[in-house]
This record gives C-alpha cells, sequence and structure tokens, in this order.
C-alpha cells in the first residue's frame, strides 16, 4: 500500500488538504517495529481484493482508516494513530453502516467554525447555505429564499423524480409511505429506499465526522442528531439513494427468496463505493461553506449536480 497505489503521497500533510480514506477488512491493523500495518492471512476474495500478507499503512498522510467487518485492531495501533492525529472508524461492509469512532478530529476547527457562524445567521447565511444545497440537488439554483417554500419545491420535484425512476426500473409505485411504527409494513419499493437511506446517511457521518463538522446543526433537516449529516445524504438522494433502492425492490420482486434488507445494502454499499461517495460528500461540505455571504451569492447553474465531485 504505497504510494503508487493509493495516490497518497508518503509526507505528512495539514488534515485540510489530505483526502486520504483507507478502507481495510478482514484482517488485522497492528504495530511492527513502528510501522503501522494491515496483515491478512487468507486469500483476497470478492469483499478485500488484498492478498495474504502484510502492507505497510502510509497513515501519516491518511485522515481516516475505515475498519470494515472481519477487522480486529492493537492497543499499539489505536495509540499511533492517536499520535499522529489519524482516526479510525468502524464500519458495516462498504461503509453502509457506521458504528463508532475514536474522538479524533481534524487539527482545524475552520469548517465547524464556518458551519456555525452560517447556521446562527438565521436569517441570511442560514438560507444561502440552503439553497446551495438544493441548487447541488436540482441543477439550478432557484430565487426563492424562504425555507418552506424550497422544502414544497423539492418536494414536488422528488416526487416525479420517483415515478420517474420506477418506471425506468420497472416498479409499480404507489407513492412514498413509511410509518416508523410499522416499517416493515411499507411495500418492497418503500422498504427498499428506508434500507438505503440508512446506508447512504451512514456515509454521510463518515464525510462529517472526516472535515470536522458539526452533526447537529442541520440546514434543511433540524431536529436530529445527524442533522447536517441527514442533508448531506439528501444530496445523493436521485443520483444514489434511489438508484440502489429500486434497482433492488426490482431484484426482490423477481426472486422473493432474496432479503429486501441484505440486498439493498450491498447494492447501496457497491454504489457508494464505485461513485466514491464519501470523498464526494466531503468535497461538497467544503463547497458548501465557501463565502457564505448571500450578496457573494453564485450565479444560477453554478453548483450543478456534478460541481465540486471529485473523480
Amino acid at each position: 500500500m504505497l504510494r503508487g497505489r493509493l495516490g497518497l503521497e508518503t509526507a505528512r500533510i495539514p488534515h485540510a488538504d489530505r483526502h486520504g480514506l483507507l478502507w481495510l477488512s478482514r484482517g488485522a491493523l497492528t504495530v511492527r517495529d513502528g510501522t503501522l500495518r494491515f496483515e491478512r492471512d487468507s486469500p483476497a476474495d470478492s469483499k478485500s481484493p488484498l492478498e495474504s500478507g502484510q502492507y505497510g499503512i502510509p497513515f501519516q498522510s491518511l485522515s481516516m482508516i475505515l475498519l470494515g467487518p472481519g477487522s480486529t485492531v492493537s492497543h499499539d495501533a489505536l495509540r499511533l494513530m492517536a499520535r499522529h492525529g489519524t482516526a479510525l472508524v468502524a464500519v458495516g461492509e462498504d461503509g453502509v453502516r457506521c458504528y463508532t469512532a475514536p474522538p479524533l478530529m481534524p487539527d482545524s476547527s475552520e469548517i465547524a467554525r464556518r458551519q456555525m457562524r452560517a447556521w446562527g445567521d438565521a436569517g441570511g447565511s442560514r438560507i444561502t447555505v440552503a439553497r446551495r444545497m438544493y441548487a447541488m440537488r436540482l441543477g439550478e439554483l432557484v430565487p426563492h429564499t424562504e425555507i418552506d417554500i424550497l422544502r414544497g419545491i423539492e418536494g414536488a420535484r422528488m416526487r416525479q423524480t420517483y415515478k420517474n425512476l420506477a418506471q425506468r426500473y420497472g416498479i409499480q409505485w404507489k407513492g412514498r409511505r413509511y410509518d416508523r411504527k410499522k416499517p416493515l409494513a411499507a411495500d418492497i419499493p418503500n422498504q427498499a429506499i428506508n434500507h438505503a437511506s440508512v446506508a447512504v446517511t451512514s456515509a454521510a457521518v463518515i464525510a462529517v465526522m472526516a472535515v470536522g463538522a458539526i452533526p447537529q446543526l442541520g440546514f434543511i433537516h433540524e431536529h436530529s442528531g445527524d442533522a447536517f449529516a441527514l442533508d448531506i445524504a439528501d444530496l445523493f438522494r436521485d443520483t444514489v439513494l434511489l438508484p440502489a433502492a429500486f434497482q433492488s425492490a426490482k431484484a426482490v420482486m423477481e426472486n422473493p427468496k432474496l432479503d429486501i434488507e441484505r440486498q439493498t445494502r450491498r447494492k447501496t454499499g457497491e454504489m457508494l463505493r464505485s461513485e466514491r461517495v464519501v470523498s464526494k460528500m466531503i468535497d461538497r461540505i467544503k463547497k458548501l461553506f465557501e463565502n457564505v455571504d448571500p450578496v457573494q451569492e453564485p450565479p444560477a447553474g453554478a453548483l450543478g449536480k456534478n460541481q465540486g465531485d471529485s473523480r
């Protein structure tokens, strides 16, 4: 795991400039001779492409190590990463769950301070950030400055998006219905959307932690402890969450032996990896808080759906 394979510099660079998120699973994260190593004693498989052996980890150029199922970590490894400010996050397969992480934050509070200032300016910068979020989703900067009107516009477009995607994947769509008290009472497409939402939100939690943003301070969502993560997850609702959900629903409807939760989790995980969603989320979080003064609003179309993404 050297520079050529990961595209990572070996020299230490500031957290704000490092983008490195290293995914590891089915092995042991340890320290040997003062070096962080990942050891595998089984052959490569579809869930972990690494062959058996020991791999040196360039942890000083990493922001986060995402440790997946079938892995262990030693006390020495935790101590070494803590000393150098490299976070460790325990995640589900492909990042569809975010279980826990040591309380390590980036070495700069810049994004958190920008977020707090924007959120605290309820009549100005807060609505500016909300409008940017909608612009990223809708592909245009709508002129309205009231959050309820923006939510109404987004809701109308989402209803049409549901219909379009359902038609594309051959799903009979009866509308978005979800009863928190009876989640299993929903039809297969709605259950798939629920499971995909959990997975994409977990990826958003990882991104929010990676940049040191404040998860409670959302700009569209308000009351959840992960309100900002829910905001970020919604930026990928049209492009990742719903396609994964409808593809999974189609597969289960064609083969009722499949479990809808398992199928959706796997499909969403594949898309999170292949589309490099966590990295794109990090880029978009940074983009949201650039020049948040309302008088410096970007022109319509400047924040299209693909702007600010890592390629």
